[in-house]
């Protein structure tokens, strides 16, 4: 039996994963794939994190860098232009919310840590900047650590794998021993659907997600809308709810702990559907025995 982190402490605040919590999106970028320039004013910023936290988000995610299929990298100083005056809005607006904040560069993490942001959620594993891992070492903030080969801007090119679901697992369980030797122990795994993958690699991972549990450590499932989705179904980014709810059922059946979600309503109803599962699970094993055959 595996001893699973069930907790993080972010900041103080210990949140629970023992049951599975929704991360609510609020991208600040133009260009992201789905909702890009939705949320360029304060009032949408506001708007749109209530809307994430009555329909039952736990997190919410906030990204000023695109990392869709092409993207470039820019420079912290945008990414904290675009991140600091919304972050400061909902710290106002909405105190207790738990907040993160999707970054590769090291300033940045520090910049929004010392605004009240809780976790950081990086798609580089520490290899877009090497001073990211430090200020975290320093900051003790958890760390969502995700898997990505190659980098936003060609990471679609031709991504290549003998097993992915092997190599992506050995990558983050050297990833994590580094980190543990630098002192981080409050760490989320997310093996990076649709970041240098295939459709095919893709699906490979979901169908042995639970496989990237071995590590005892809480696992992201980042899904929602993707190209796996809407390509495969042969749909729009803006049509692939139906796809993204199917999905996330066979990850939370797969050890799933956070959603990552554009809509937040749906995924918290995929749980509590996936929960009322989860409880008659026992009820089934206990009604099976008195009808097994005589003498058995």
């Amino acid at each position: 039996m595996i001893n699973a982190l069930t907790s993080l402490n972010c900041a103080g605040t210990l949140l629970d994963l023992s049951q599975p919590r929704v991360m609510g999106i609020l991208n600040l970028t133009p260009d992201s794939f789905y909702d890009g320039g939705f949320y360029a004013s304060e009032p949408a910023v506001l708007q749109h994190c209530e809307r994430l936290l009555a329909e039952g988000a736990t997190i919410i995610d906030i990204g000023g860098a695109s990392s869709r299929p092409g993207a470039p990298s820019i420079e912290p100083e945008v990414e904290l232009a675009r991140n600091l005056p919304a972050i400061r809005s909902i710290r106002r607006a909405f105190p207790q919310a738990l907040l993160s904040v999707d970054t590769y560069w090291g300033s940045v993490a520090r910049a929004v840590v010392g605004e009240g942001v809780q976790l950081i959620n990086d798609i580089s594993a520490g290899q877009m900047d090497p001073q990211l891992w430090p200020t975290l070492a320093e900051l003790k903030v958890p760390y969502i650590l995700m898997h990505m080969q190659g980098r936003p801007r060609d990471m679609q090119s031709a991504p290549q794998y003998e097993s992915v679901t092997v190599e992506v697992l050995d990558f983050l369980i050297e990833k994590v021993g580094q980190l543990r030797e630098m002192g981080l122990y409050d760490i989320v795994i997310d093996p990076g659907f649709g970041f240098g993958k295939t459709i095919a690699h893709n699906y490979q991972m979901l169908a042995e997600f639970s496989a990237f549990r071995i590590l005892g450590l809480p696992v992201l499932a980042g899904l929602s809308r993707k190209s796996m989705i809407y390509k495969t179904l042969d749909v729009s980014a803006a049509e692939a709810l139906n796809g993204t709810t199917a999905l996330h059922m066979v990850a939370l059946q797969g050890g799933a702990s956070i959603l990552r979600v554009h809509d937040v309503a749906e995924a918290r109803q995929t749980i509590r559907l996936w929960e009322q599962l989860e409880r008659a699970k026992p009820a089934l094993h206990q009604t099976a025995a008195p009808h097994a055959p005589d003498g058995r």
